[in-house]
């Protein structure tokens, strides 16, 4: 008797009708806000195991982080054991004795979701299986395990088409059958923003971040950048931006070693430029001060506004710079960071500008419009018929969340 084709080979059988077809598309309702959660690597490297991910989930929902909107959790590279003769991959069955189905179930029974890593290329960064030339199948088991979303990074990729390679994974998802977030992981190296909005929900636009305010730390090959660098390199990308994809500046390094002035000031950027919030510090362990951080509700929003504008810098003087974000219900946010080593008094007469931001059609003219203004840090309040005066701290960020006032 003829046996059934299993689900698994079904699926590579059709892989190239899939990867051709108009219509595989991404999987819509997923990333309507930017993605929030936590990524093992910053912190965690190979060194990751079943009762880490299951500790990491607990931990999210006993100090408040799931109800802070942070949803996910995600493994990622070195979790990858061999693949079996069929060529399905397993975890590593020393880290993860239970297997991914059983961790997922668990991840899942605490109101989170889960989130798995692999690679473009035949290896992962670390070395291990890759999923070149198995997508439609490591696809497949990452539904059955139940999945919620994958980052899929680039190493070992000489001769691949970037985007040829994330669209391939897409169709395997979208063949799965799981909805899952397609976290786009190319480094910003071949300029995704112009080609990913219909491949993933969001897409690194640079390399790797490093817990550091201003600098580079090369590698030999490729480099690490600061907070301030990864900033820098948003200029121009704003625009391409939105509901369901998102430009992806890292995982955030809060509680990483920055001070804490430069933690609020890197946690107020990815807010207010629409990244995605990942945490990337071990949650188990944090300080009240990180934690506080991390739970503001009022940055939170902000990141979270359902319009999903990115912010631009609309002023700069010295080491003084002004960021704008148009909010829903024609309400603002405002930056306002000092890039500087040195605390910096500022005195903003908020009726001398007009901001009009010709990517959301919105504009402010204080002049004639006046806001209340608080700054979700210190929950200080004030309006725009007064200047604006503070000291900003070094490497500091005021962050005002602005409502018209009636």
């Amino acid at each position: 008797m003829k046996k059934s084709m299993p689900v698994w080979l079904a699926a590579c059988a059709l892989a190239g009708l899939f990867s051709t077809s108009a219509s595989a598309q991404k999987f819509d309702g997923l990333a309507a806000t930017p993605q929030m959660g936590w990524n093992s690597w910053n912190t965690f490297a190979c060194d990751i195991n079943e009762q880490l991910i299951r500790d990491t989930a607990d931990a999210m929902v006993k100090n408040g982080l799931k109800d802070a909107g942070y949803t996910y959790v995600n493994i990622d590279d070195c979790w990858h054991g061999k693949r079996d003769d069929k060529g399905v991959i397993h975890p590593d069955s020393a880290r993860f004795p239970s297997g991914m189905k059983a961790l997922a179930d668990y991840v899942h029974g605490r109101g989170l979701k889960l989130g798995i890593y692999s690679d473009a290329g035949a290896t992962t960064c670390g070395g291990k299986p890759g999923s070149r030339g198995h997508e439609y199948q490591d696809a497949i088991t990452y539904a059955e395990w139940g999945i919620d979303y994958i980052k899929y990074d680039w190493c070992d990729t000489k001769g691949l088409n970037s985007a040829g390679a994330y669209t391939t994974m897409r169709d395997a998802i979208r063949s799965a059958g799981r909805p899952m977030l397609f976290s786009i992981c190319e480094w910003g190296d071949t300029r995704p923003w112009e080609w990913a909005k219909d491949v993933g929900h969001s897409w690194r636009t640079t390399g790797d971040i490093y817990p550091c305010w201003d600098c580079e730390f090369s590698q030999g090959s490729f480099s690490a950048w600061g907070v301030l660098r990864i900033l820098d390199k948003q200029a121009g990308l704003r625009q391409h931006a939105g509901p369901g994809h998102w430009n992806d500046m890292d995982m955030l390094v809060v509680g990483k070693g920055l001070s804490e002035d430069e933690d609020k000031s890197h946690f107020s950027a990815w807010a207010m430029l629409a990244s995605p919030l990942i945490l990337g510090n071990d949650v188990r362990t944090m300080p009240a001060s990180t934690h506080r951080i991390l739970t503001n509700a009022g940055a939170i929003a902000i990141n979270q506004d359902k319009l999903g504008v990115s912010a631009w810098r609309f002023l700069q003087a010295g080491d003084i710079e002004y960021w704008a974000k148009p909010l829903s219900g024609d309400e603002w946010a405002l930056m306002v960071m000092n890039r500087g080593a040195q605390a910096v008094p500022v005195s903003f007469d908020w009726g001398a500008y007009h901001i009009n931001d010709d990517l959301s059609k919105r504009t402010a003219y204080f002049k004639t419009k006046p806001y209340a203004w608080t700054d979700v840090w210190t929950g200080k309040t004030g309006d725009t018929t007064r200047r604006l005066e503070a000291k900003v701290p070094a490497h500091g960020t005021l962050l005002l969340r602005l409502k018209l006032k009636t």
